[in-house]
C-alpha cells in the first residue's frame, strides 16, 4: 500500500481545485485545509472563497479577507505550534470589485469604462443579480492561473443548491454578450435617437416610457446606455468567457465535492457528481465530512455488530443490553445507551459511504474525514484537518 494519501497525490499534480457541494458540510473549511495541505507539503497556495462570513478568516488568523490577497504570516503559524514549508494565501471574492477590474481591462476609453460604473443598471447587475457572483468566481480563478504566481489555486464555490447554473456560468456570460442577440435590442434604439423613425420611432418610445413608468429608475434607458457603452468589448468579454470556461476542463484542474454522511447531503453530492460528468468536468475527489467512526477497533466485531444493528432496532438492542447487564448502576446503562447510540450512527455512515463508493466511477477517490469533538476555528484546528486529508489509511 501506497504511504502517501490520494489527496496529498492530487495536491501534488494539481494547479487548480475547485471545491463544491451542499452549505452546512464543512466546504469553506475544507477548502482552507487543502490549501494548507499543500502549503504543508512546500507549495505555494491560495484559498479563494466567496462566503461573506468571517469564518475563515478567523480559521486563518486574520482579522479580516477581502477581495486583496492575504499572506498568513509565519508569526500566526508558530502561534499554532507549525511552520509549513511552503506558504499559504487567502482573499474573499469581491464580485463587484471583479466585476470593476474586468470591465477596465476591456473598456475603449476612459469615457466608456465611467459611463458603465456610473449606469444603474450595471451597478444592480455586478453587485446583486443572481449568477454574477457564480461566473466572477470563475472570473477570479482565471486571474489568479493567468499571474502564475501560485502552484496551487483552491476555490471555494457556491452551495449545489444551484450547481447547473455554477457550472454553465462562463457559457452565459459568453452568450450574454452575444453581438448579434445585443444587436436585436440596441438597433432600434440605436436608429431613434439619430433620426425621426416616424410611427415606429413614437410607438418604441411610448413602450419606453410606459416600462420606464412601470419598473422605475429609467430602467430600459439606463439598460440601453449600458449596452452602448459596451460597444467594442464584446469580443473581449465572449473571449474572456469562452477562456475561463475551458480552464474548468484542463488536465490541471480538479473538482472535489464536499459533503457530509447525512443521506441528504450525500444526495445533492451524487447529483452535484452526475452534474459534473455531464459537463465533462475533471471530478476526482469526493471528501465526506463529519463521519462517525465505531469505538470497536477488532473487524469482526465491527462487522458483527454492524450486521446486527441491520437487524434490530435501537431500542430492542438497548434491551438486549439491559438484559445482559441486569443490575447495573444507572450511570453505567446510560453509558451503554450513548455508547450503542455512536455505533448505530457510525454504521449508518459507514453503509451509506460504502454504498456510494460502490456507485462511484472507477479512479474516484472518496476521502473520510472523522467528527471532531472540537470545533474547527482556527489554525490549530485547521492542522487537525489537514492531518486527516494526509492520512493514507482508511478510517
Amino acid at each position: 500500500m501506497s504511504d502517501k494519501s490520494p489527496l496529498e497525490r492530487l495536491l501534488n499534480e494539481k494547479q487548480i481545485l475547485i471545491c463544491c457541494g451542499s452549505g452546512g458540510v464543512g466546504k469553506t473549511t475544507t477548502s482552507a485545509s487543502l490549501a494548507l495541505a499543500a502549503a504543508v507539503l512546500g507549495k505555494k497556495a491560495v484559498v479563494c472563497t466567496i462566503d461573506p462570513a468571517r469564518r475563515l478568516a478567523n480559521s486563518l488568523g486574520l482579522t479580516e479577507l477581502n477581495n486583496d490577497l492575504v499572506q498568513v504570516s509565519a508569526e500566526r503559524f508558530e502561534a499554532a505550534g507549525f511552520a509549513p514549508k511552503g506558504s499559504l494565501h487567502a482573499l474573499m471574492l469581491d464580485t463587484k470589485g471583479t466585476f470593476d477590474k474586468l470591465i477596465g481591462r476591456y473598456a475603449t476609453s476612459d469615457e466608456a469604462r465611467e459611463t458603465i460604473f456610473n449606469n444603474r443598471f450595471y451597478q444592480q447587475m455586478s453587485s446583486t443579480v443572481v449568477g454574477s457572483s457564480d461566473y466572477m468566481a470563475m472570473e477570479k480563478l482565471y486571474e489568479l492561473h493567468e499571474e502564475g504566481d501560485f502552484d496551487l489555486i483552491v476555490l471555494d464555490t457556491p452551495p449545489t443548491k444551484h450547481a447547473i447554473d455554477f457550472l454553465q456560468a462562463p457559457k452565459r456570460m459568453s452568450e450574454a454578450f452575444d453581438r448579434s442577440t445585443l444587436e436585436i435590442f440596441l438597433k432600434p434604439w440605436a436608429e431613434t435617437s439619430k433620426r425621426s423613425f416616424g410611427f415606429l420611432g413614437r410607438a418604441l418610445n411610448r413602450i419606453v416610457k410606459k416600462v420606464d413608468s412601470l419598473l422605475g429608475l429609467k430602467f430600459v434607458e439606463d439598460l440601453a446606455d449600458f449596452f452602448r457603452a459596451f460597444d467594442g468589448m464584446y469580443d473581449g468579454f465572449r473571449g474572456r468567457a469562452q477562456r475561463v470556461d475551458s480552464l474548468l476542463r484542463e488536465s490541471f484542474t480538479s473538482f472535489c465535492v464536499v459533503t457530509s454522511p447525512q443521506p441528504l447531503a450525500l444526495e445533492e453530492a451524487t447529483y452535484f457528481c452526475d452534474r459534473l460528468r455531464e459537463f465533462s468536468m475533471p471530478l476526482d475527489a469526493v471528501i465526506v465530512n463529519r463521519v462517525h467512526t465505531s469505538s470497536l477497533t477488532a473487524l469482526d466485531e465491527r462487522a458483527r455488530l454492524r450486521t446486527r444493528l441491520h437487524e434490530p432496532g435501537p431500542t430492542q438492542l438497548l434491551a438486549a443490553a439491559r438484559e445482559a447487564g441486569a443490575g447495573a448502576p444507572p450511570q453505567l446503562e446510560a453509558l451503554l445507551k450513548a455508547f450503542l447510540d455512536h455505533e448505530l450512527l457510525a454504521a449508518g455512515d459507514h453503509t451509506r459511504i460504502e454504498s456510494l463508493r460502490q456507485g462511484s466511477a472507477e479512479g474516484l477517490v472518496v476521502h473520510e474525514v472523522p467528527s471532531s469533538s472540537k470545533d474547527i476555528h482556527d489554525l490549530s484546528g485547521l492542522r487537525w484537518v489537514v492531518d486527516q486529508l494526509l492520512r493514507a489509511e482508511p478510517l
